[in-house]
């Protein structure tokens, strides 16, 4: 007889669900945009490095945004490339976000998947600053809560207890690693409903959604799939994190009674992962051919339907520094080949040929 009120995990009974088309089409299309990208990297190691860097800058930038915590694009890139101190509290967070994300990169291979590794990517990640609780699981419960424009707060879910949650997190490690190590469920789909209990137990005080990010990178690269090294993952969360939060959400209902629909957030995150593939394949297009400057933001603006910004063009010629592309652009709109709407940081392009 099962405790009542006490959650559990049986990840062997979910390959009996059946997935529907979209699903299925979404795993489909990863697998053969893996399959390319391997190809591309024996083709181009070299040049993918500064796609790494890139990468790497935009994940510590973008997950640490998603709560809050900033600093300039300058001290970023300074941060990420281990050139400075941290200088402030954010700082030391970013510093920390980098360190672990650093490890992933590097010992991918050597991190076993439980609840002992998990504590210790959450202490390296805290290891700037003087935090008790850093490596440590929640000693109080904690609250998933929206804030209203009126500024109403509104718990949406009450994540597991303090004291059932060292207990659950060892026994969704154990799960994932028997359903993988048996191959009893799809990677993709064991990965996104790991990480989905993650976020419901919601195990630290603080630091959740970072550490939930770093493992999806972690569990990702474990199982081949090594886009989020040359994409980030977290730059694309971050862009629409209402669509994350609302995914999130929608899977949360019932999840304390094990009768939640987790298929928002796994189309969430299979859709995620797809377009950081199609990225990569823009991205590699255009660095593959080493064209002059303006050809290349012309090839980057043909990849654009509707309007766009120097931001986008940037993120499609990572080599390229920031004067090619205004100074592309900028022949470009003189040329008629754009246009230029709005002004400061709202301006952006159209295509006119």
């Amino acid at each position: 007889m099962v405790n009542k009120g006490m959650r559990t995990f049986n990840y062997s009974s979910i390959k009996d669900q059946k997935w529907d088309s979209e699903i299925l089409g979404y795993i489909a299309a990863i697998y053969k945009e893996a399959g390319k990208q391997e190809l591309y990297l024996k083709r181009r190691p070299d040049e993918l490095e500064k796609l790494v860097e890139i990468a790497k800058i935009q994940s510590t930038e973008s997950s640490n945004a998603i709560e809050g915590i900033v600093t300039t694009n300058t001290r970023i890139k300074q941060l990420v490339a281990e050139k400075t101190t941290p200088k402030n509290r954010a700082e030391k967070e970013i510093a920390g976000y980098r360190d672990v994300l650093s490890i992933i990169h590097e010992s991918f291979d050597d991190i076993p998947i439980s609840r002992n590794y998990i504590l210790q990517l959450h202490k390296i990640m805290y290891s700037h600053m003087n935090n008790p609780m850093a490596g440590q699981t929640k000693n109080v419960q904690n609250y998933i809560s929206a804030t209203h424009p009126d500024g109403r707060t509104e718990i949406l879910f009450t994540p597991l207890s303090p004291y059932e949650t060292p207990d659950a997190l060892d026994r969704i490690c154990e799960e994932f690693n028997k359903v993988i190590g048996n191959f009893e469920l799809e990677p993709l789909i064991a990965i996104s409903i790991f990480i989905h209990d993650f976020l419901c137990i919601h195990p630290f005080n603080d630091g959740n959604g970072r550490i939930s990010r770093l493992l999806t990178t972690l569990l990702l690269y474990q199982n081949g799939f090594y886009v989020g090294k040359y994409i980030s993952l977290e730059a694309k969360i971050s862009k629409d994190k209402d669509l994350y939060y609302n995914a999130l959400h929608l899977s949360q209902h019932g999840w304390h009674e094990g009768t939640e629909d987790v298929v928002p957030f796994i189309k969430y995150l299979l859709g995620i992962i797809l377009s950081a593939y199609k990225d990569f394949e823009d991205r590699f297009s255009i660095v593959e051919e080493k064209l002059p400057a303006i050809d290349m933001v012309r090839k980057a603006t043909q990849n654009k339907i509707g309007k766009f910004t120097k931001q986008d063009i940037r993120e499609l010629c990572p080599y390229l520094s920031l004067s090619s592309v205004e100074g592309a652009l900028r022949k470009m709109v003189n040329d008629g080949e754009l246009k230029r709407e709005g002004v400061g940081r709202s301006t952006y392009y159209l295509r006119l040929k």
